[in-house]
């Protein structure tokens, strides 16, 4: 749907321009469309199984039934450099993010909330325009996992505009 292009547009400027820690932005933004919208459930069918998790299947349905997904990550994040402790560790020195189960971290937690920030900004956005939104932890794994974006850490944004809002009959 041409609308629907659109407001990704306008939720990727959302996303680009949000606050950033330090001015320093290390944020990630892929719109996905078409064919690539059944890519990606069937990528996410294919996660939830290989992990034996649920869940997977159930957010898939929401996204093949999408007329678009907005990726937000972020890659290589360096700290801030506060050396808070709030990624759990003492020292910004020691934070070194290694590849996990589902994304790359530990990562600074003042970068993670300039993720926060991003995708707030992006759903904000899409509401401003009425688009039904749901923010997606396992799309973002699952679109990692298939290659759909390079990020250390990734969450979805499918987008629908019908009727009813597709994303809460769950």
């Amino acid at each position: 749907m041409e609308g629907i292009r659109e407001i990704a547009n306008f939720m990727a400027i959302a996303a680009r321009t949000a606050p950033k820690a330090v001015g320093r932005d290390f944020i990630r933004i892929k719109v996905i469309e078409g064919d690539d919208v059944m890519k990606l459930a069937d990528a996410m069918v294919k996660c939830g199984d290989e992990a034996g998790r649920k869940g997977f299947d159930r957010d898939a349905k929401g996204v093949r039934n999408s007329d678009a997904v907005i990726l937000i990550g972020m890659k290589d994040a360096e700290p801030v450099g506060l050396n808070c402790g709030a990624c759990g560790l003492n020292s910004c020195t020691e934070l070194k993010p290694e590849e996990k189960k589902e994304f790359k971290g530990p990562q600074c937690a003042f970068r993670i909330l300039d993720l926060g920030i991003a995708v707030g900004s992006a759903a904000k956005t899409a509401s401003l325009f009425n688009v039904d939104n749901r923010i997606m932890y396992r799309v973002g794994t699952a679109a990692r996992k298939a290659g759909f974006i390079d990020a250390d850490l990734v969450v979805g944004i499918p987008l629908s505009a019908t009727g009813k809002n597709i994303f809460f009959d769950r």
